[in-house]
């Protein structure tokens, strides 16, 4: 299946499912610079997906597959933190926790496609 849009690709679509419910769990939050920081690094998966896909080749997208990766990670490790503050819920945390997983494991997908690919022609 050819995806001509970034919209199309399923971890776009579930990090910004994941990014308004991080935004939701943390609304009333006061700790200014944990909830800016988890806000830049929930927002990165998706923008990074969107703009790796939007470079046209498959090194570049590769590389911002990585990046968003990365920040899929960062938000995990901060998750953790936000629990033991008592900032979110262990229920929250752990739904939370669940879709980054899934996230992740389709963005190493969408890599090792691309690595197996070869170039695109867009």
């Amino acid at each position: 299946m050819r995806i001509y849009h970034f919209e199309e690709i399923e971890a776009w679509k579930k990090s910004q499912i994941v990014a308004i419910e991080i935004y939701k769990v943390l609304q009333l939050n006061v700790d200014y610079g944990f909830k800016n920081q988890i806000h830049r690094a929930v927002i990165s998966i998706s923008n990074n997906i969107a703009e790796g896909f939007e470079r046209g080749s498959d090194a570049d997208f590769r590389r911002f597959l990585f990046i968003a990766l990365g920040s899929s990670s960062e938000v995990k490790s901060m998750l953790y933190i936000a629990c033991q503050l008592n900032y979110i819920t262990q229920q929250e945390s752990n739904q939370l926790q669940k879709d980054l997983v899934e996230i992740s494991l389709l963005i190493k997908g969408f890599i090792r496609i691309l690595d197996k690919s070869g170039p695109r022609l867009n």
